[in-house]
């Protein structure tokens, strides 16, 4: 019956659920008078009464007007908080000042100071007290239907999770139960009113809480701390969660109550190193940038990046018409909110077409290009082998002679760790692109030709972070191709950073390799996921488990392990996580002699001599696919027939 009234009054015009307020409110006005003369004359039919009924009318009319100056109505119950209690109390300190200074003003009777003390309290109290009220009966009307808010636990019990708490307070999914936090002066203090405790007593107070949420509420922490926290929580049977870094808080990219899941960025045991200045201007600040691929996980970084260090134009070339339509939109927000002053250019199109590419490099005046254009999905480019040579080889030779025809001083090429001994089409594609900037290296002075290579990042198309969250979503099974598989991994704007800093630095030629620190286990990265989701691993020792990993083998020209050199000619550079490495390039003449069969091949779709080249020009390719696999596609590109 409750529910049913509460609900219709829920679904009632605003102005109907402002009056009901307003009238509650002017109910309350007189009785809390009335309590103030109990208090002052300990008689409710004290004759004072009769001599100060004015004060009544005076104060019901007084109230309203400057509760509705102060907004008490405008506020939306759902969301009140600290803030609207702070305003509650100065509106009924006004008014009541307002209604005493009146009562002299007519000689009313009635000047007791503990009578307008109780009666300011009283006021504050109930009406304060009714809308804290309507706000928890509105969060358990829109909860969850069948359920409860979900019981949580908030890890860290400093600003951020008091931040965090005020904002689940407002919402219908968490309820913040309980603090933990490392700090021993804060261990059985009291925080927004929940205690604080040490995370050593987790275990026992899921089952007293019945907790089934830890959020992490430490977006300052270091990555080796992280990484120590995630790993104590693991075993533990509840889903942990994560608020924003600390840098998305402050840039205002994120709010503290954008909670999120764990990824393995959560898990990296090394902290990113903050861009230098000296290393980040020189190729981009006051100058006309170009970014091919601009759309793509790496290109849209670079974009992010890029117009924080003020270039003068910044031009976006992207085959892809939505993709292209949702960085430009992103950046030219970024623009307006940051107050930058720069132009801003989509450009729709293939960097295989090359006299495209020098028209735009002309008209702009660029002076730096970003080359992120590839195809880069192994698997597809292993059954699309000639989309992947005019794509990645020929879109890369376009781009590099139109810079060189339009006497661009910077070109940096994006490459792959996949180019080091490959054993794949986009591998070895993407090492005879290094070969190709290599060469133009030699011809001339004016450009300077520099290839960055790196492994995984996260977040990008394609990547495990995504589809291992789906999989434990849809209850499993979480696929890894192999129980031994490894591979390098960094956040994106860790690697766009890098690859803008490592472009400013070496000769012409130069092939630089960032850091990736340790390399990750898949198979270890699968297992923790499910264990961070609050859920248990269902194998031989546990059959009830809630997700299986099943291993599906390695795909099509995949490796257990990547790597980042070829040889070890390793020197250091300016930056710690940069390294320059000398390595074997090809005379440009030869270069162009395979870029001449490479065409002919592509242009007669003769997948065996596409084969037959990358194996003669790319040191080091061994494709794991047979001759029969390059038959069948030959076989079945020309009959139209589906894959096996």
């Amino acid at each position: 019956m409750i529910k049913a009234i509460l609900n219709d009054l829920l679904n009632q015009p605003r102005s109907v659920k402002q009056f009901i307020l307003l009238a509650i409110d002017l109910l309350i006005l007189p009785l809390c008078l009335m309590a103030g003369f109990i208090v002052r004359y300990e008689s409710l039919y004290y004759q004072a009464i009769q001599f100060s009924w004015p004060i009544f009318p005076l104060a019901m009319l007084v109230a309203p007007p400057v509760f509705i100056r102060f907004g008490l109505y405008r506020s939306v119950i759902r969301y009140i908080g600290i803030q609207a209690l702070i305003t509650i109390l100065q509106a009924v300190f006004l008014s009541v000042l307002l209604t005493f200074l009146l009562s002299i003003a007519f000689r009313v009777p009635v000047y007791s100071f503990s009578l307008w003390l109780v009666d300011g309290v009283l006021l504050t109290i109930t009406i304060g007290g009714i809308r804290m009220l309507a706000r928890y009966l509105v969060v358990q009307q829109n909860g969850t239907p069948g359920a409860r808010r979900i019981p949580a636990a908030i890890y860290g019990a400093g600003e951020s999770g008091v931040q965090l708490a005020l904002a689940l307070n407002h919402g219908t999914e968490f309820n913040p139960v309980l603090f933990l936090d490392d700090k021993r002066e804060l261990h059985d203090q009291e925080v927004l009113g929940l205690n604080v405790y040490p995370p050593a007593q987790l275990p026992t107070l899921i089952e007293k809480f019945g907790l089934r949420q830890v959020l992490l509420a430490l977006p300052s922490l270091s990555r080796p701390r992280r990484q120590e926290i995630l790993r104590q929580l693991e075993p533990l049977p509840v889903k942990i969660m994560v608020v924003p870094d600390i840098h998305e808080l402050v840039s205002g990219r994120k709010r503290v109550d954008e909670i999120r899941e764990v990824g393995i960025e959560d898990m990296l045991g090394r902290n990113p190193v903050p861009p230098r200045p000296e290393l980040m201007e020189p190729c981009i600040h006051d100058k006309s940038v170009l970014i091919t691929g601009a759309g793509g996980s790496i290109g849209s970084e670079l974009c992010r990046q890029i117009v924080q260090w003020c270039p003068k134009r910044l031009v976006l070339v992207e085959r892809s018409e939505f993709a292209l339509y949702s960085i430009d939109s992103e950046l030219r927000r970024l623009i307006a909110e940051g107050g930058l002053q720069l132009e801003l250019v989509p450009i729709l199109g293939s960097t295989e077409h090359k006299r495209r590419m020098q028209a735009v490099m002309n008209t702009f005046e660029i002076q730096t290009v970003y080359h992120a254009a590839a195809y880069k999905h192994v698997p597809i480019v292993e059954r699309n082998p000639i989309e992947g040579v005019q794509n990645n080889i020929f879109g890369t030779l376009s781009v590099a002679e139109a810079a060189i025809a339009a006497e661009v001083e910077t070109f940096v090429l994006i490459s792959t760790d996949k180019a080091v001994r490959p054993t794949n089409v986009m591998g070895a594609t993407k090492r005879f692109t290094e070969l190709i900037l290599q060469g133009l290296a030699q011809t001339q002075q004016a450009t300077r030709f520099k290839i960055v290579r790196f492994g995984n990042v996260l977040g990008s198309s394609g990547s495990v972070v995504p589809l291992f969250r789906d999989q434990i979503r849809r209850g499993g099974p979480v696929t890894v191709t192999d129980p031994e598989v490894v591979r390098y991994f960094m956040t994106i704007p860790e690697a766009a950073q890098l690859v803008i800093q490592a472009g400013s630095q070496g000769e012409s030629g130069d092939v630089f390799v960032l850091e990736m620190g340790e390399p990750v286990r898949i198979h270890d990265f699968a297992r923790r996921m499910i264990l961070l989701a609050g859920l248990t691993i269902r194998d031989a020792d546990n059959p009830d488990g809630d997700i299986e990993i099943r291993f599906t083998g390695l795909r099509e020209g995949e490796k257990l392990y990547e790597e980042l050199i070829i040889g070890d000619n390793v020197l250091p550079t300016e930056h710690e996580m940069i390294r320059r490495v000398h390595e074997e390039s090809l005379p440009w003449e030869q270069v162009q002699s395979y870029l001449e069969r490479f065409s002919t091949a592509s242009r007669f779709f003769d997948y065996l001599s596409v084969r037959a080249i990358l194996l003669e020009a790319v040191n080091g390719y061994h494709p794991t696919g047979g001759i029969q696999d390059w038959v069948w596609i030959r076989s079945n590109h020309q009959t139209g027939a589906a894959g096996p």
